[in-house]
């Protein structure tokens, strides 16, 4: 399993860069990658492939993730 996540944010250009997140994006693409040099080459990739940037009106913003996994804990099951 890929230990982290590439996360293409396409946002508008009047947002400052630092305010672009998941939530502030109009567009978002998320996509596993194996490195985290992986994870940045890929951004862009994934953002030119689906035609999200529209000219000067949006900016690519690329973030890596670490996948997050939820921690089993047999102690706290109760049957």
């Amino acid at each position: 399993m890929a230990e982290f996540l590439t996360v293409a944010l396409v946002c508008v250009s009047t947002l400052a860069a630092p305010d672009c997140s998941r939530e502030t994006a109009v567009d978002v693409a998320v996509a596993p990658a194996p490195t985290p040099i992986a994870c940045l080459m890929q951004g862009e990739t994934l953002a030119a492939r689906s035609g999200f940037l529209r000219g000067q009106e949006t900016y690519l913003k690329v973030a890596c993730e670490r996948r997050r996994t939820a921690a089993l804990c047999p102690d706290s099951v109760t049957p």
